[in-house]
Parts: structure tokens; sequence; C-alpha cells
């Protein structure tokens, strides 16, 4: 296979996994009846945004490198974000000295 076949076939995967975002985001607003951004909207964006920031690289597309990179920082800061909500959410086992200071049972 020629390098041109092979990057234009790596330009359309990362073209139609960020096209893939706004599909799955259209979907779920469609099935909730509101507008909302899933969590797999950021996996694609970032996905795409990589594979898109690979083939920039390679054509040496300073503007299309710079638009890429950025959006990649934006995606996994927002990745970063959901991760620290979830850990936030997870139920810690109950301390004995409970979070006030207090003892509990007795």
């Amino acid at each position: 296979m020629k390098s041109v076949t092979l990057w234009l076939i790596v330009g359309f995967a990362g073209q139609a996994l960020f096209t893939m975002r706004f599909v799955i985001q259209w979907i779920q607003s469609e099935r909730v009846r509101r507008s909302v951004i899933p969590e797999a909207f950021w996996y694609f964006s970032l996905a795409g945004g990589v594979t898109l920031l690979a083939y920039a690289l390679h054509r040496k597309d300073p503007v299309f490198i710079v638009g890429q990179a950025a959006g990649v920082f934006i995606y996994l800061r927002n990745l970063y974000l959901i991760t620290r909500h979830k850990r936030s959410l997870i139920i810690q086992p109950d301390d004995p000295q409970g979070k006030d200071g207090s003892q509990h049972g007795g």
C-alpha cells in the first residue's frame, strides 16, 4: 500500500471518528428530549482529534496542527473533569472517626 493511500485512510478514519461524536450527541439528546453531551462524545472527540492531528502532522499543515492540538487538550481536560467528578461520587467506606470527627457506634 502506498504511503499516500495509508495517510488518506488515516485522515478519513479520523474524520469518521470525529463525526461520530455528533451522531452520538444527537441520538442521546433525542432519547432524553433535551440537549446533552454524553461521555462518549468526549472519547470520540479525543480519538478523532488525535487521528486528525497525526494526519495534520503528516501533511505539515500548521493551521490544522494548531487547531487539532488545541482540541485534543480540551477533550483530555473534559475527560479528566468527568473522571474526577465520578471519583467524588464514589461512596467511601465508613470511617470510624466519621467525616466530622465524631465516633460511630458505641
